[in-house]
């Protein structure tokens, strides 16, 4: 099939071997992979704000570079409830009401496209390391993803998935990280210690900008344990 691929601002401008990453393993499983330029920003922040009318007007322009597409994949649980399920509300008694509607039921996270939609599993990725994962919480809670993540990470040969003793946000949040930042960091504190606990080398996660948030505060502490995205780890061989 042909996947248009969304990527969000801060994976196009800061993490970009995420979007390659997946683009290399959608291609590997026989796929063609479209990336429309247009198709900026998702309107979150400005959406997240309370600013909606502002936030429509940065949406409409993903809402017409998406509409004609077969299936989209989104490298961010953040973003990909945004146009999934917050879209219904923005675009709710305007003329883009359907077609937001139409979009969302065509629209994946990456782990769950990879799982729920083609069945895949096993993508005979390589990285041996002991690893922990991230849950973004629009991930978790608005598209209900946890386990597909999970079923992939398995199948990856030498890695070690440990669990955290706690499920808990990041404290990033996007806007509320820069509205209240000493309580996001102290959010992300904890999360850190968590992660730190269980010994990993690498915390995994779907979602770029929590990482962002999550290595910024180990950096601080000066820690060895990194960030990755999943698809970075897939992408191994």
């Amino acid at each position: 099939m042909v996947v248009t691929l969304f990527i969000p601002c801060f994976v196009d401008m800061m993490y970009p071997r995420v979007g390659i990453s997946m683009v290399r393993i959608l291609e590997r499983l026989g796929h063609s992979v479209r990336c429309p330029e247009s198709a900026a920003c998702c309107g979150q922040p400005a959406f997240n704000s309370g600013y909606w009318d502002e936030a429509r007007t940065v949406a409409e322009k993903t809402l017409q570079a998406l509409a004609d597409s077969e299936v989209v994949v989104i490298a961010s649980g953040s973003c990909g409830a945004m146009i999934k399920k917050f879209y219904l509300d923005l675009f709710r008694g305007t003329p883009n009401e359907r077609a937001a509607a139409d979009l969302a039921g065509k629209c994946y996270e990456f782990s769950d496209f990879l799982v729920t939609r083609l069945g895949v599993t096993d993508l005979g990725a390589h990285f041996p390391a002991k690893v922990t994962f991230h849950d973004g919480c629009h991930g978790l809670r608005e598209l209900r993803i946890k386990s597909q993540p999970r079923k992939l990470l398995e199948k990856v040969r030498g890695v070690q998935l440990v669990e955290m003793a706690e499920e808990v946000c990041c404290g990033f949040g996007g806007t509320f990280a820069a509205k209240f930042p000493m309580i996001s960091t102290a959010m992300g504190e904890v999360k850190c210690s968590h992660a730190l606990a269980t010994g990993a080398e690498y915390i995994v996660s779907n979602d770029s900008s929590c990482l962002m948030h999550i290595q910024g505060l180990l950096d601080r502490q000066k820690s060895k344990l990194k960030t990755i995205h999943l698809a970075e780890v897939l992408a191994t061989t």
